[in-house]
């Protein structure tokens, strides 16, 4: 019994429709009914009362019943009964009887009873389409609120076009504060660009020359000029839906359960009904023995069931996506809440994936030692050079002139800065000087797998700096949060075995495997699997495939834009590792919510059948079949309100409203990124990022002075609300 929802889509304005007309005839017919006379104490008996009550409970058996009777009849079709089968079985039962009973002028009819369960039974429907639906159509509320114009650029002008006629390839404008039209590429401009909408990132992000674009998050403070690199079906939103929407109509284990249950449910139904039938009959009359099975089918009917795991599928996975989680298969994500050991490949998912200066071991005043090498490697493009001079920027050291510049292939780089002779080289260069070089600060760095260089002053060792993958500040606070759920944390990488026991060391990381080359990487997966373990692999969806598809659940870190990773089972946008740990804790929600909601409606059935069977009838206690279907309803209402609790571990965006980000240095003006700021400052409502420690001395000395500017500079990251 599937309650996908796009089913409840397509049925939801049916339901209320429905609804509308069977409330307004309703009042007829309980007007006109003898018991609801009796029981307010009024006498209303026109010509033709019977006909009258015929006529207008036809109408809602046939129009506003019409769901349940083709329910009834697909579920026969395909030899599925379930909580159709049921509905419409017992309002047919109880209009076929009552019809009977009008046409041969005898016995009691149940007119009112049919159209109240009617009433009632659409109501619940509709409640459910509207859960189910509110769910599922959250990702596509993001769609309407995309821009419907874009400012296209063709031979310097700029004319604005829409959204649906723009190319790949074509260059827009977007100014600030509005709206990326399209996943594109920045070719010319710089700005921060807010995706808390989109991925859940709540800090805004620097976008440059070369960085991939988003449709849909919102452009701060600069101008960006885009060339268009996805539209239509293939933009990131419209892959993101498809792969929710596709992930909430997916199969889990858990729904395969509820549907097991609901079809046992449905015979144990139908034998209580007949049993019931049968012994009231017997005990009392006809009449009685009608109106106990009538309640027994309808209080029998697994709605509640129906709800327990698709409004929890609805929610989970539309959470997830705008958590940057997205779930290609549902049963991975099930399954990951079960997973023992967590697998990273290092590279790029633990560390940064570039090189940065670690640590400096200065023998001359530090900021000399960074001046004077900046200076020289400022000369040259190696990556180790520009490693060393984005370091000295974000520093705020003075760069000075270097004569005589050159090149030294494999040894370093070599230049006099105000006559002073600066070579900047590897171990070997020190060799070829015949500088030796003992400290044991020098000898630690080595162990630790991390690339030297040296700086040589004037024929004298003056410095040296230590290289390295830098390891994510987010995969300290993973590691320590994937040990306390109790899982173990391994880690893959191609790297010597020096550097991947210092990172290892340094995440406080169970296990690893080091110099492990790309095709080797499943089989660790498999060595792991072997011991008993259930794994989940953690790496980029592409080098790492083979090890995705060989773990029991496969997670591609980082994709970006491209989500379309057929060798991942769950496809994590940010590249931040404490995702995972979310994945894993919401799985283990999801999963624990499912059960609730099954519990709650597997005895609440073991409750009600007895009840509505009439087995406190001796004590007075007996439940009306419109009573029944009250207490259904309420029923599947617990469930959607236990299932929208869900909705508290939505990413919560607020906090980008509070304070205002302040991305240019105000000493001296330097664009700076949050992620490579010296230092901030918060103040009042202000975040300020400061580009090196000597501006924010300066701040600190002159706050008053440097606050006013703000004042008048239009340089805050824009926050929109929606």
């Amino acid at each position: 019994m599937e309650h996908s929802g796009h089913g409840h889509a397509h049925h939801a304005s049916e339901f209320k429709r429905k609804l509308l007309v069977s409330s307004i005839l309703t009042i007829p017919v309980l007007i006109l009914s003898d018991m609801i006379q009796e029981w307010f104490g009024f006498s209303f008996k026109p010509p033709f009362q019977r006909e009258m009550l015929f006529t207008l409970s036809l109408i809602i058996y046939f129009y506003s019943g019409s769901p349940f009777l083709r329910g009834l009849i697909d579920e026969i079709r395909k030899r599925q009964p379930g909580m159709m089968t049921l509905v419409g079985t017992a309002i047919s039962i109880a209009f076929i009887y009552s019809s009977g009973a009008v046409l041969m002028a005898r016995g009691r009819d149940f007119f009112w009873e049919l159209v109240t369960l009617i009433d009632i039974m659409l109501l619940g429907h509709w409640m459910e389409a509207k859960s189910i639906l509110g769910a599922s159509r959250a990702l596509d509320e993001l769609v309407k609120t995309m821009p419907t114009i874009a400012h296209r650029i063709e031979n310097s002008r700029v004319s604005d076009i829409p959204v649906s006629e723009l190319k790949v390839g074509d260059i827009v404008l977007v100014k600030p504060g509005e709206k990326i039209p399209s996943d594109g590429m920045v070719v010319e401009g710089e700005s921060f660009v807010n995706e808390a909408l989109l991925t859940g990132e709540s800090k805004p992000i620097r976008k440059g020359v070369g960085d991939k674009v988003i449709g849909g998050s919102i452009n701060s403070e600069g101008i960006l000029k885009i060339r268009i690199e996805h539209t239509g079906e293939e933009t990131y939103l419209a892959q993101v839906i498809r792969l929710v929407k596709q992930a909430q109509e997916s199969r889990s284990r858990t729904q395969d359960l509820a549907n097991r249950a609901a079809a046992l449910l449905f015979y144990l139904a139908l034998t209580a009904g007949i049993i019931t039938f049968s012994v009231w009959f017997l005990l009392e009359n006809a009449d009685f023995a009608l109106e106990r099975m009538v309640t027994v089918l309808v209080i029998a009917c697994p709605h509640a069931l129906g709800l327990a795991i698709p409004l929890v599928v609805a929610l989970s996975t539309t959470i997830m996506s705008r958590n940057g989680v997205l779930i290609r298969d549902r049963r991975a994500f099930e399954a990951i809440k079960d997973v023992n050991t967590v697998v990273f490949d290092k590279t790029g998912t633990l560390t940064r994936g570039s090189f940065e200066v670690s640590d400096v071991i200065a023998f001359i005043p530090e900021d000399e030692l960074l001046s004077l090498t900046a200076s020289v490697e400022s000369n040259s493009e190696h990556v180790i050079a520009k490693a060393i001079v984005s370091y000295a920027r974000r520093r705020g050291v003075e760069f000075l002139k270097a004569d005589e510049f050159k090149a030294l292939p494999g040894r370093g780089a070599y230049g006099k800065v105000n006559g002073r002779e600066i070579l900047v080289g590897s171990q070997s260069a020190l060799e070829e000087m015949g500088i030796k070089l003992v400290d044991n600060r020098v000898v630690k760095l080595q162990n630790q797998g991390k690339t030297l260089v040296f700086t040589i002053v004037d024929g004298k060792p003056a410095g040296v700096f230590a290289l390295s993958d830098r390891v994510r500040e987010e995969s300290y606070e993973a590691v320590e949060m994937l040990k306390k759920l109790g899982l173990n944390v391994y880690m893959l990488t191609g790297d010597s075995e020096e550097v991947a026991k210092w990172v290892a060391g340094e995440l406080k990381i169970d296990d690893y495997f080091a110099r492990v080359l790309p095709d080797e990487k499943a089989g660790k997966i498999r060595l792991l699997k072997e011991k008993g373990l259930r794994v989940a692999m953690v790496g980029d969806g592409i080098n790492d495939a083979p090890a995705l598809i060989t773990a029991d659940v496969g997670i591609a870190i980082g994709a970006g834009t491209d989500v379309a990773i057929e060798s991942a089972d769950i496809i994590l946008v940010r590249n931040d590792p404490r995702d995972v740990v979310k994945t894993i804790n919401l799985s283990r929600k999801t999963y624990a919510k499912m059960l609730q909601n099954l519990l709650w409606a597997t005895c609440y059935n073991t409750v009600t059948i007895p009840l509505a069977a009439g087995v406190l009838y001796g004590y007075g206690i007996l439940l009306p079949p419109a009573m029944g279907a009250l207490i259904m309803s309420l029923s599947t209402i617990i469930v959607a309100l236990n299932s929208q609790t869900l909705k508290k571990y939505e990413p919560k965006v607020t906090g980008l409203k509070e304070k205002k980000h302040i991305v240019i240095d105000p000493v001296c003006g330097m664009t700076v990124s949050p992620e490579d700021a010296y230092g901030k400052l918060e103040h009042g409502e202000y975040v300020i990022y400061f580009c090196s420690k000597h501006c924010q001395e300066e701040f600190n000395r002159n706050m008053g002075k440097y606050l006013a500017k703000l004042e008048g500079r239009n340089n805050i990251v824009h926050e929109h609300r929606h």
